[in-house]
């Protein structure tokens, strides 16, 4: 248990009901061991994000149970649940989440200062400038674009190195020159400060960069990949093995 920063075990999650219930997640089993960096893929309705939010704790499953760093988290009252997922775990969203009358600087610290302690200021501004947006501290999100929206968003998780970071299409909203940089970042979380990254990504150069591929479907795992080729991965998710 102590290798496994998360462990979904037998995890379920539906929604709706009746004729509209829909399976996002069918018994799955994973670990995701400490230090490592899982690419997770699948085509749309796979469960990809379903997965994310359970294993975040955003989501709680019908049945089994999800640990982070040993606990279960499934079990966790809200207040505590929250309070776990400000100081261990790390997420970055598809829809941004940042505060619109905060700048760029003020939302990457917002967390910190949240939980009461003081941003490490150079920290912060290493982390804007390697996600490209040196210069643009004092920016309010409405004056950025949305691929800078979302690397405000990749700064605020990354800046408090959580022992888990999740991450949804992290490169979506970006150009590849950025989007390079932000896995890069990622990348280094998980080999210089041994942190754990699990990513969900439609993007096979994108999952090149993870230790393992791990692919949904119908709210199932169907396969793993180890350390993948971008060919291995579009020709897995096009049905060839």
């Amino acid at each position: 248990m102590n290798d496994h920063a998360v462990l979904l075990d037998g995890v379920t999650r539906t929604y709706g009901r009746g004729a509209t219930e829909v399976t996002a997640l069918r018994q799955v089993s994973v670990a995701f061991t400490s230090a490592t960096f899982t690419a997770v893929m699948g085509p749309s309705g796979s469960g990809k994000s379903t997965l994310l939010q359970c294993g975040s704790g955003l989501d709680r499953p019908e049945s089994g149970a999800v640990r982070v760093a040993g606990q279960d988290i499934t079990r966790l009252p809200e207040k505590a649940l929250a309070v776990l997922r400000r100081d261990r775990i790390g997420i970055i969203f598809q829809a941004f989440n940042l505060v619109p009358s905060l700048t760029a600087w003020q939302n990457v610290v917002l967390p910190t200062r949240l939980a009461r302690r003081r941003p490490d200021a150079d920290r912060v501004r290493e982390l804007l400038a390697r996600v490209g947006l040196e210069g643009r501290e004092g920016h309010r999100p409405a004056q950025l674009s949305g691929g800078q929206q979302q690397r405000v968003a990749i700064a605020r998780a990354l800046l408090g190195r959580p022992a888990v970071l999740f991450a949804d299409e992290p490169t979506g909203a970006l150009d590849r020159a950025t989007g390079h940089e932000v896995l890069a970042l990622l990348r280094e979380a998980v080999d210089r400060f041994g942190q754990t990254v699990v990513m969900v990504t439609h993007d096979p150069e994108a999952a090149t960069w993870a230790d393992a591929v791990l692919f949904l479907r119908d709210g199932q795992i169907v396969d793993t990949l180890a350390r993948p080729s971008a060919e291995q991965i579009s020709a897995r998710l096009g049905g060839r093995r």
